[in-house]
């Protein structure tokens, strides 16, 4: 395999959508990350509010990318269909994403599992890191399998 193929052109093999979605992945994580830490805090929000709203962001971010660079063959023809469809996989994720955050906010911080090591307060954004290497993995597996292999019709 060459580089080239790894970063131009179309392709339905699963490697290189994978090793491309780690970018488009990577790149909506920092947006979603940064915006959900700046409401947080600079703004005072709630951490869950502040992940569900972040979470828009890089899905938008997400979507774009994922229809530009990595996946070409959708499924589904109507394009507001195929986003919604896209958006319905996210809001699954969005659920695991939330979840994972109230359980190391609300569960771990109170009984202090990583000690002195972590401020209570902070126990969400470890929260955020784990849930978010779960919801990637959905993402790119519902994504790809669900919505635009259309190999497996």
């Amino acid at each position: 395999m060459k580089i080239k193929q790894l970063f131009s052109g179309d392709t339905d093999n699963t490697f290189i959508q994978f090793f491309r979605y780690v970018f488009v992945g990577g790149f909506a994580f920092v947006v979603d990350y940064g915006i959900m830490t700046a409401l947080v805090e600079l703004c005072r929000f709630d951490p869950v509010i502040a992940a569900t709203i972040s979470f828009v962001a890089g899905l938008l971010v997400n979507y774009a990318l994922s229809t530009f660079w990595i996946f070409k063959n959708s499924k589904i023809k109507n394009r507001l269909a195929e986003f919604a469809a896209f958006a319905a996989v996210g809001v699954v994720g969005l659920g695991i994403n939330a979840a994972i955050i109230w359980f190391f906010k609300d569960i771990l911080a109170s009984k202090l599992i990583f000690g002195t090591l972590l401020p209570q307060d902070k126990y969400y954004l470890v929260g955020k890191l784990v849930s978010t290497v779960i919801v990637f993995i959905w993402n790119f597996a519902g994504r790809k399998f669900i919505i635009f292999d259309k190999n497996k019709d």
